[in-house]
């Protein structure tokens, strides 16, 4: 391995990001350098090499043949040594780290994190808040939790709970309300991060086509929830979203109709690894979590 001591290793680091990525931006994000710094890590490189590992064109950096050839091994090698480090740090039994979306955290699991303490007071939790998917055989993250269809590389999805949508608003908007086509007359809050559309549940209700009228547009469903409670408007929500806020009158949903997203809640965890006991306690006290969460929406 004495030919490593002739390259950077922050130079291979800055290579493997940029091919795997697909631009000089994404890997600099990746890194938390400046896309300068990348830059000058691909070019001394490339230098220390003697290889020209990509293109420079108008559209972003494009692998050139060699590179092509010799990128998928660096992926290989960093891949490699990340999950080593993530073995080495995963010592402490008591300790479970988390992954889950930030409106997952903020609007369910926050609300019964005392009732895990109670049941497993030798473990403790530490939340990781963030939409980007990970890979837990790649850091030191036990379990995450995520929405989406389940079928992601190089991971094990395992269902949770099947995603359902349905309208929620005040009580005072709902007052007014005899059937579901009584909702076309009411402002709508969408969550411009959706999978989905209200023509999920509009075609669920009997209203294909059908549209509402927009008042508010957020890049986050937590702020439309938030508009809902305050009146704003009615949106369209999930189980794990608005069952709190049901629970505590904040909310009403309308007409009891629901429709499937063809979207899930997901455990996802390490692939072909076999899961610590923290975490199958964890995964067995959500399960219990969920089963009282469902209980709203029979």
């Amino acid at each position: 391995m004495r030919n490593l001591n002739s390259v950077h290793l922050n130079g291979l680091r800055a290579l493997e990001a940029v091919g795997r990525l697909g631009s000089l931006q994404a890997a600099a994000e990746e890194l938390g350098v400046s896309i300068g710094a990348v830059s000058q890590q691909v070019i001394k490189a490339e230098t220390q090499l003697d290889y020209l590992m990509f293109e420079r064109t108008p559209k972003g950096m494009v692998a050139t043949e060699q590179g092509a050839r010799l990128l998928p091994m660096l992926s290989e090698g960093f891949g490699s040594l990340s999950q080593a480090v993530a073995m080495a740090q995963r010592r402490d039994d008591s300790v479970l780290t988390v992954s889950v979306a930030p409106v997952f955290a903020a609007r369910w699991l926050v609300y019964r994190l005392d009732r895990f303490a109670e049941r497993h007071p030798e473990i403790s939790l530490r939340m990781d808040a963030t939409t980007k998917l990970v890979n837990p055989a790649l850091c030191d993250v036990d379990i995450g939790i995520r929405v989406g269809s389940g079928q992601w590389p190089d991971v094990k999805a395992e269902m949770l709970l099947a995603q359902e949508v349905f309208p929620v608003c005040s009580a005072a908007m709902a007052a007014g309300l005899r059937q579901p086509a009584d909702l076309l007359g009411l402002p709508a809050i969408i969550d411009g991060r959706a999978m989905f559309s209200w023509e999920v549940w509009m075609r669920e209700a009997g209203l294909p086509g059908s549209t509402l009228e927009t008042r508010h547009v957020f890049n986050d469903a937590s702020l439309c929830l938030d508009a809902a409670i305050a009146g704003q408007g009615v949106m369209l929500a999930w189980q794990t979203l608005a069952g709190y806020a049901l629970q505590q009158g904040q909310l009403v949903a309308p007409f009891g109709i629901r429709a499937k997203t063809g979207f899930g809640h997901y455990f996802v965890t390490a692939e072909g690894s076999r899961e610590p006991r923290k975490v199958r306690d964890f995964k067995a006290w959500i399960r219990e979590e969920m089963a009282g969460t469902l209980k709203l929406f029979p």
